[in-house]
């Protein structure tokens, strides 16, 4: 039996009956929806029942209240979070003994709500006794005797206004754009004499997110450092300290290893993590629940930063150019690589405009302040870039290097193209599409791990790597995704396109042992 923290025997007390209710709710009402047990018994594993629906539904106050009003559970995939979410919220809708009831599904978008939603409507079809006393219907199931109603909502927060929530289950909150959706719902609760609200997520990636701040705080009230009685905290998580390649870590993390998802395919995910950089915080965050500082990770920052030396002395060298404008209110970057031997070395520059600096580095927690002053950003008067600035930097760079190329996407970068043509630079329109991308990107990650780069430790272009996501598709080509990128990457993205030209170029000359430079005797 889980005991409470830090009260009094006064305070609270376990309502053994209550709990033992709400455990054989799910064994003797509910079936299982999906998979090899499908139509069976929805039995409770240990875990689920002694941690999760013992004390939410068993603590209780002295006025006969459940005790907790918030659960954060934070457990991996795989470990039956949508079934578990599923029978709380038909709990809260059949079993609950408030008076019109309103049960809420909520997600980051209605897809990801619908998931918790479709499955306890399956488990009421199954079930005669339930199927008699509701009325289903495709996104709400309405019980008439007590005028009781369990719906799927949208992520437009705005709409919510007006509702009188009792029991609230929100998936997947990592994936919540912002806090709207969560303060409309939970503020709803004020007239319930009992409401619950259920956050039920994964690890994320956004240290800025309300998740993680949930998080930071279920953490803090499960240590003692906070004394929030009515908040229950239920974590399984790895550390990053741990290694996550062993059984024991993954045992640690996963409490549904061996019953909800089998150590074999926990095995071959390991692999696939080990064997691809950029699967490794997926496994991480979807697996073992540690947080990560992206969605998916492509390059591991601890290869790049090996990869940093000091710049040769680059006069009069061969390099191309990539031009990543973004938009004209962000950050453009320029990024010259030249290729000396086995190595290609970056030498990046990064254009900001001027006004509002100082309100974007509080906004963002970036320091761009600090990197303006230092040199690595190079800020435009005004509140959008001046182009003309950049195209002067280029011509400027000229002078001292030799551009052969500059590779730049024509979105909305025809009038500085036009005009560095009229100033004698090659320019090349380089596509963002996978049929672009995917060989530099794939080129850039083999010379990171094989330290075949040189980035000189610039300090944006280092914070731009971190923020990198990667997309995929069926073929297995990937490219940046700026869309799910935790940050800017115009950086990663222009380097990208400098890198694809020397690779374009490599290929039109050939091996030297082919054209006949090189000849034996």
């Amino acid at each position: 039996m889980t005991k409470p923290r830090n009260s009094s025997p006064t305070e609270y007390w376990f309502d053994e009956a209550a709990a033992n209710r709400a455990v054989e709710f799910f064994s003797k009402c509910l079936t299982h929806t999906k998979g090899e047990w499908a139509g069976t018994p929805l039995h409770l594993a240990e875990w689920q029942a002694e941690k999760i629906i013992r004390p939410v539904f068993g603590w209780k106050r002295k006025d006969g209240t459940r005790k907790y009003r918030t659960a954060f559970i934070m457990i991996p995939r795989k470990a039956g979070k949508s079934t578990l979410a599923a029978g709380i919220a038909n709990i809260l809708l059949f079993a609950d003994n408030e008076p019109g009831a309103e049960v809420y599904s909520a997600a980051a978008d209605r897809e990801q709500a619908a998931i918790v939603f479709d499955m306890a409507k399956g488990m009421i079809d199954a079930s005669e006794p339930l199927r008699k006393r509701a009325t289903s219907y495709k996104r709400s199931i309405v019980i008439p005797s007590t005028g009781s109603s369990y719906k799927v909502l949208s992520s437009d927060a705005f709409t919510k206004h007006g509702f009188s929530a009792s029991g609230i289950v929100i998936d997947e909150v990592h994936a919540l754009p912002n806090r709207d959706l969560w303060d409309v719902l939970t503020t709803s609760t004020g007239a319930r004499r009992q409401p619950l609200t259920v956050a039920i997520t994964t690890a994320g990636f956004d240290r800025h997110s309300l998740c993680f701040e949930l998080y930071d705080y279920a953490v803090k009230v499960r240590d003692g450092t906070i004394k929030d009685e009515a908040f229950l905290p239920v974590i399984y998580e790895a550390s990053v300290d741990d290694d996550w390649t062993i059984p024991a870590t993954w045992y640690k993390a996963h409490p549904g290893l061996g019953i909800s998802v089998k150590e074999d395919y926990f095995a071959a995910e390991c692999a696939k993590a080990q064997q691809l950089p950029g699967y490794e915080n997926t496994f991480k965050r979807l697996l073992l629940n540690i947080w990560t500082e992206q969605n998916t990770r492509w390059i591991p920052m601890e290869a790049w930063d090996k990869c940093n030396e000091p710049l040769p002395d680059l006069t009069k060298q061969t390099c191309y150019a990539g031009l990543d404008l973004a938009t004209t209110t962000d950050i453009a970057a320029l990024v010259l690589a030249f290729p000396i031997g086995t190595k290609v070395h970056l030498l990046p520059f990064f254009f900001v405009p001027q006004e509002g600096l100082r309100r974007r580095s509080e906004r963002d927690r970036v320091p761009y302040m600090a990197w303006a002053r230092q040199g690595h950003l190079i800020a435009t008067e005004g509140a959008v870039i001046d182009y003309e600035i950049i195209r002067a930097k280029i011509n400027e760079l000229s002078e001292k290097y030799h551009i052969k190329e500059i590779a730049i996407d024509r979105w909305n970068a025809t009038q500085l193209a036009t005009q560095l043509t009229g100033d004698g630079f090659e320019m090349i329109g380089f596509g963002q599409g996978f049929a672009s991308m995917s060989a530099p990107t794939k080129e850039l990650e083999r010379r990171v791990l094989a330290q075949e780069i040189n980035h000189a430790g610039n300090e944006v272009l280092q914070w731009m790597a971190s923020n990198v996501s990667i997309k995929q598709d069926e073929a297995g080509n990937m490219k940046p995704d700026k869309s799910k990128s935790s940050d800017r990457i115009d950086g990663i993205v222009a380097a990208l396109m400098a890198l694809g030209r020397i690779m374009q170029h490599d290929d039109e000359r050939g091996s030297v042992y082919d054209n006949g430079q090189i000849s034996f005797v």
